[in-house]
């Protein structure tokens, strides 16, 4: 009986192959075109921020756009950073991003350490009402802070939380989106390693530290990124809760940096700007590789 030989494929013709490799390199090279476009589409803005940061408030106001950088970069960010917009008395960087990073920090950490565990009680603990509290929690998610922001406030100022880190912070510490991507997550989790760590004697808390929050490392930096990003460019809440300067943040302190355009400082204003920039560039940079992993990941 004869063997059944395994097909081989015909060589393909030369003169064949040339006009298959030009379409493949045209192919390309429209893709790195179209690569391009988007990288100065996003791109330019920021260099023209970044270069006017770096001229004096003369060259800005004649109406130029410097895409070469100027000499008064370093005066720019120093007073910036100690001063702020002189013309308009505003608050100084430094305090502004201090306020902003405390802020930015205390909610992602809260809401992480908030969505885990109450994930953690809705996917593997069976009580009453388990599944209500889930959709009770998920219902939240059509009720943003936008929405619910009159009477919030009205709570926050009966608390006395006004001008206070807790008034900045308590109202934007839970979210309904990372309980639900953690509950999705737990529920992955396979039963026989559930049933496996209570044969090992593994209580609830053990089980939690040892197996649950091991597993969900790259899930947690990838939010981490998402929240801290979240956090540090909130708007509303802050300008409807912050009078005081002490507390304010960066972002509420640029648009507050605008005013008529004799009064506007540009160089001050772009160089705040930039600053404003570098904490969540940091952030994406330095966890880029867990925040890829955590939202491609599955395999436990």
């Amino acid at each position: 009986m004869s063997q059944v030989q395994p097909a081989i494929a015909a060589p393909v013709p030369l003169a064949a192959e040339a006009p298959r490799r030009r379409r493949f390199l045209g192919a390309d090279l429209t893709t790195h075109v179209i690569l391009l476009l988007g990288v100065v589409l996003f791109a330019l803005p920021i260099w023209i921020v970044l270069m006017g940061s770096t001229h004096d408030a003369a060259t800005i106001g004649r109406g130029e756009v410097p895409l070469l950088p100027g000499s008064e970069g370093w005066n720019n960010y120093a007073t910036a950073w100690s001063e702020g917009n002189t013309r308009r008395a505003s608050v100084p960087v430094s305090t502004m991003m201090f306020n902003s990073a405390v802020m930015a920090l205390l909610i992602t950490v809260g809401k992480l350490a908030i969505s885990i565990t109450s994930a953690y009680a809705v996917a593997f603990f069976s009580f009453p009402g388990r599944m209500l509290c889930f959709w009770a929690i998920f219902i939240t998610l059509m009720l943003p802070v936008e929405v619910r922001i009159f009477p919030t406030f009205q709570v926050v100022s009966d608390l006395g939380m006004v001008n206070t880190y807790q008034g900045l912070i308590i109202p934007l510490i839970a979210s309904a989106t990372a309980t639900l991507l953690f509950r999705q997550f737990f529920l992955t989790i396979p039963d026989e390693l559930v049933e496996a760590a209570k044969m090992d004697g593994a209580g609830p808390m053990r089980f939690f530290k040892d197996i649950v929050l091991p597993l969900s490392a790259t899930n947690i930096a990838a939010l981490f990124v998402i929240l801290f990003v979240y956090g540090w460019n909130q708007y509303l809440w802050p300008l409807l809760v912050t009078t005081s300067t002490d507390v304010e943040t960066i972002v509420i302190g640029i648009v507050k940096m605008l005013g008529a355009e004799a009064d506007t400082e540009w160089n001050i204003v772009m160089a705040t700007t930039v600053l404003a920039l570098l904490p969540p560039v940091a952030v994406v940079i330095l966890m880029q590789r867990w925040f890829v992993k955590g939202l491609t990941e599955t395999e436990k």
